[in-house]
């Protein structure tokens, strides 16, 4: 299914934005910035701030087609996605199943890694075990299976005694499980893949005092600092692309999707982390500075995921 045209030729576009998720600001955040944006290039737009009666609200609104702007649990994990194909309604991103499974990132990890991208050693436990002793030698990080923009990540560093007590605060999966997986030294490096083309590399920098690129360097301003395209060799930079676009492939995203890598300098190690298939669309976004740079204003980025909405996804 293709969105539908109104009678001035563009589709009247529902803003899924908010939610109730962690992310819940940044959502609003990207939400704003979207309608902002799309009412620029001459959509009829109507920002809803979504709540557990979706579908009553989009009833109300009678939107064409609905721009998901949603961050987390609920809006980015395949509920929404389900919900919208049961209403017929068009959406923008990736679909139900590609959704669910990006957004569990053990999941995530042995797809990717059975088309050849390489993954950092993983293990998934519960809290509990986490605390009681080191699961694996320091240096490791802590984290949730499935949440995002870092919500919840905990470093235990080289020469710790016991595991950090911020474990305990970690958000649990269905399961009651938590990811800890080893810590790659070195670089933040994130690529994304908008269609079916790749982007260059951003290398990102977090600010001096932060202790990684944690939700402040992702949506404060100066939290961090972003070089594009990033000072790498051609091989690490084609190394990434190419893993890129296997992770969107091989999960079966749509639309746009980001993967986050670490590469250690001084071994050549390089993990993929994570893929992200609803991407931040805030000030400080990765996605938005990866499109300009491939010369896709933001205003036809939006514009594009629009037209390039539907279901059946």
């Amino acid at each position: 299914m293709t969105t539908k045209a109104t009678g001035q030729g563009k589709p009247h576009v529902a803003v899924l934005m908010g939610g109730w998720s962690a992310e819940r600001e940044v959502s609003l955040s990207s939400g704003h910035e979207c309608v902002k944006a799309l009412e620029v290039e001459g959509f009829r737009v109507t920002p809803v701030d979504v709540g557990h009666h979706l579908a009553q609200q989009l009833a109300e609104v009678a939107p064409d087609v609905c721009f998901n702007a949603l961050h987390g649990k609920w809006g980015e994990d395949g509920c929404v996605q389900g919900l919208l194909e049961v209403l017929e309604m068009p959406y923008t991103h990736s679909g139900v199943l590609a959704s669910a499974m990006a957004m569990d990132k053990e999941r995530t990890k042995q797809i990717v890694q059975g088309v050849g991208v390489p993954v950092a050693r993983g293990l998934i436990v519960t809290p509990e075990a986490a605390l009681a002793d080191h699961v694996m030698e320091p240096p490791y990080v802590a984290k949730p299976v499935a949440e995002g923009s870092s919500v919840g990540v905990v470093i235990a560093r080289s020469g710790a005694n016991r595991p950090p007590d911020a474990i305990r605060t970690i958000p649990v999966s269905r399961e009651g499980h938590i990811m800890v997986e080893k810590f790659v030294a070195g670089r933040e490096l994130t690529c994304c893949v908008i269609g079916d083309e790749v982007s260059d590399i951003i290398d990102i920098i977090a600010a001096d005092h932060l202790e990684f690129y944690d939700y402040e360097a992702k949506y404060a301003p100066g939290g961090s600092k972003h070089i594009l395209p990033a000072h790498i060799p051609d091989a690490v930079r084609r190394a990434i692309q190419g893993h890129t676009l296997a992770a969107h492939r091989a999960l079966g995203c749509r639309g746009v999707s980001r993967s986050d890598f670490r590469w250690d300098e001084a071994t050549g190690e390089l993990a993929f982390l994570e893929i992200n298939t609803q991407p931040g669309m805030t000030p400080t976004s990765l996605v938005p500075e990866l499109a300009q740079h491939m010369g896709l204003s933001f205003g036809a980025l939006v514009a594009w995921l629009v037209e390039d909405a539907s279901t059946a996804r």
